[in-house]
C-alpha cells in the first residue's frame, strides 16, 4: 500500500522501555480526579483506577492541596486543556463501547490497555459470555496491572484474556490468534492512548492486521496528536513532546491535521469519523462544565471494517 508522507509520521525512533508504564499512571490519576468531582460535574467515572495509582502520590495530594493546586496550575499552562481532554476521552470510549457492547460485537480487543477498567466496571461486559475480552498490552505494564486486579477482585475475571505484547518487537499477529481470537467474529479494537508511543510501522501493521483479520462489520476507535505534537518544535507541542520524552515514553507518531479520514481510507477501512476538541467539548462541557478549556492538538477517530 501506498503511504502518504504528507499524512504518516516519520519518527522511527525506538527506545527500549524499562518497567510498567508511567503515563499509564499518570492516566489513571486524571480518572481518580474526575471520579472524585459532584456525580452532577464528573464527566466520566471510574471507581477502580485509585489502585493504579502510587498511594504516597495521592497521600501527599490529600495533606499538600495548595501544593496540589498549585502544581495542577502549572501542568495546565504547559499543556492547556490537555487534561479535560484526556477525561473526555475516556468518556467517549466508555460511550462507545457501551453502545458496541449492546449492538452485538463478539470482541473486544483493547490494544495498549494499560490501566483501562472497562472490562471490570461497565456491565455489558462483566460476565457477558457473548463478548469476549483480551487485553494486550506491554508485558511489565500487563503484570502489574494483573497484580492489582487479582488484589480489587481476588483473582482474575474469566471472561478476560491477557495477552503480552512488546509493540515495539512484536506484532499482534503473533500473539492474538493463539491465545484464542476469533477472525470470524464482529470484533471493536480499542486503541485509547496508544498510537502516539509507538513506532509508525508498528501502527501500520495494526491496522493491517484489524482489516485482514476481522469480520465485516468490526470497528476500530483510538485517539492521536497531530502531527506537530510528534515534531514538538514549539510552544505548547514542544512542552507535550518534552515532558513524554521524560518519562521514557516519546512521541513517535503522529497523523496531520484533517487528515485522518484520508488515513484510514488508504488502509482499507470506511465510515472514517473523526471527533475533533470542538466535538467533545459541545458533547460534554456544558452547564457547570462549560469554562473548562479542552485541547485542539487530541482528537478521537473510528472506522469500519467492510
Amino acid at each position: 500500500m501506498q503511504k502518504s508522507d504528507s499524512i504518516m509520521g516519520s519518527n522511527d525512533t525506538k527506545v527500549k522501555r524499562k518497567g510498567s508504564s508511567k503515563m499509564a499512571e499518570l492516566i489513571a490519576l486524571h480518572r481518580v480526579a474526575e471520579s472524585a468531582l459532584p456525580e452532577s460535574q464528573r464527566i466520566c467515572y471510574d471507581p477502580y483506577a485509585v489502585h493504579f495509582v502510587d498511594p504516597e502520590v495521592l497521600e501527599c495530594a490529600r495533606k499538600n492541596p495548595e501544593k496540589t493546586k498549585a502544581m495542577r496550575e502549572h501542568y495546565e499552562r504547559l499543556f492547556p486543556g490537555l487534561g479535560n481532554s484526556i477525561r473526555a476521552r475516556v468518556r467517549y470510549f466508555d460511550d462507545f463501547v457501551r453502545a458496541a457492547a449492546g449492538e452485538g460485537m463478539e470482541q473486544l480487543v483493547i490494544l495498549g490497555a494499560g490501566y483501562d477498567t472497562r472490562p471490570y466496571r461497565i456491565e455489558k461486559l462483566k460476565g457477558n459470555s457473548n463478548m469476549k475480552v483480551f487485553e494486550v498490552d506491554h508485558p511489565e505494564t500487563q503484570s502489574l496491572k494483573k497484580e492489582k486486579i487479582e488484589m480489587i477482585f481476588g483473582g482474575l475475571p474469566d471472561h478476560i484474556v491477557y495477552v503480552p505484547v512488546d509493540f515495539e518487537m512484536e506484532g499482534i499477529d503473533q500473539k492474538l490468534p493463539g491465545n484464542g481470537y476469533d477472525r470470524s467474529k464482529k470484533t471493536l479494537f480499542l486503541m485509547e492512548g496508544l498510537v502516539m508511543y509507538i513506532p509508525p510501522m508498528a501502527v501500520e501493521e495494526m491496522l493491517s492486521f484489524i482489516v485482514n483479520n476481522s469480520a465485516k462489520g468490526s470497528e476500530v476507535l483510538f485517539d492521536y496528536f497531530i502531527q506537530s505534537v510528534v515534531d514538538g518544535t514549539s510552544g505548547t507541542e514542544k512542552n507535550m513532546r518534552d515532558f513524554a520524552a521524560q518519562q521514557g515514553e516519546p512521541f513517535l507518531f503522529g497523523i496531520e491535521d484533517g487528515a485522518a479520514e484520508v488515513f484510514l481510507k488508504e488502509r482499507g477501512f470506511s465510515r472514517v469519523q473523526n471527533v475533533t476538541s470542538d466535538d467533545y467539548k459541545n458533547a460534554y462541557f456544558c452547564g457547570a462544565n462549560k469554562d473548562r478549556a479542552v485541547c485542539n492538538l487530541l482528537s478521537f477517530v473510528h472506522a469500519v471494517v467492510e
